[in-house]
């Protein structure tokens, strides 16, 4: 049982099951009254309470390397699934990707939200997404003009890959993005002059896309299930907490696919953590 300050307690479940409702679609908090038998206000302070209660208490499965599944021998077995797949890679272990989510158009700074590829207003994460179906780091909100590598330098991602992304034996393991990122030990990226590239080099490069198009799939995930996020005339700056909703969500998309698997994990063909190794704590 919760104890929300202004109103009725409620229990732990049914708060997850309010919440969760509010995510699957974007429906009004007055459709959900005859559901719950709860007042509009109290369904919005619920709700307001569960998003804070998972992002303060597991956000931090989202940044953190010091995970089971993040293990120098799971890595590796990444690494092995992914070449299994086609890669030509023998050490990567992971994709990352830029997400742009797009939100209601804000009263002021306008421009410091607005994305000129995209040719809208949003907020951007990066992600790094795993073959047993995981988002193993999820970075932002951002800024919708920032370059997905400024957000790479300021997330501080490279200096974790530095002191974690190894195999068992000390080789370096790496991830594969697009050419918006810097070419690195830890962190490769496609050949980028196509006029230039010799017929081994394009085939490398459209082996690697083949395999890397499972973070696009991961995304598609979370707005799946979750069409709550890519519903923007409720993303409002300054009056919804979009961030934390999308990360929220990205939690509970991985909680899903510890409970039922997905299409990344079905794909490579590696089992994701049981929800009770995903959710373990150090100190237990």
């Amino acid at each position: 049982m919760i104890s929300i300050p202004h109103a009725t307690d409620c229990p732990g479940l049914e708060a997850l099951c309010i919440l969760l409702k509010r995510f699957a679609y974007p429906v009004r908090y007055c459709d959900m009254v005859p559901m719950f038998g709860r007042s509009v206000p109290e369904l919005c302070k619920i709700t307001q309470y569960a998003i804070n209660h998972i992002y303060n208490n597991h956000g931090f499965r989202l940044q953190s390397w010091n995970q089971p599944f993040l293990s120098p021998e799971n890595l590796e077995s990444y690494a092995n699934a992914i070449h299994v797949k086609g890669s030509p890679l023998l050490t990567c272990f992971g994709f990352i990707d830029g997400t742009v989510r797009p939100i209601y158009r804000p009263s002021v700074n306008q421009r410091i939200v607005y994305n000129g590829h995209k040719r809208l207003h949003a907020i951007k994460f990066q992600s790094i997404c795993i073959p047993n179906g995981l988002i193993a780091n999820l970075s932002g909100p951002w800024a919708g003009r920032m370059h997905d590598a400024r957000i790479l330098g300021e997330s501080g991602l490279m200096q974790d890959l530095r002191q974690h992304a190894f195999a068992p034996d000390g080789t370096p393991l790496c991830l594969y993005g697009d050419p918006a990122y810097p070419l690195r030990v830890h962190l490769q990226q496609p050949f980028r002059n196509n006029a230039a590239l010799t017929e081994d080099m394009r085939q490398y490069k459209k082996a690697m896309s083949s395999v890397r198009v499972s973070v696009e799939w991961l995304f598609g995930e979370i707005t799946k299930y979750f069409k709550f996020v890519d519903f923007k005339q409720q993303l409002k700056i300054r009056l919804s907490p979009i961030g934390k909703i999308y990360i929220v969500s990205a939690i509970l998309q991985n909680s899903l696919a510890c409970l039922y698997g997905n299409i990344v994990s079905e794909y490579f063909e590696i089992n994701p953590p049981t929800l009770e190794n995903y959710f373990w704590r150090a100190d237990a």
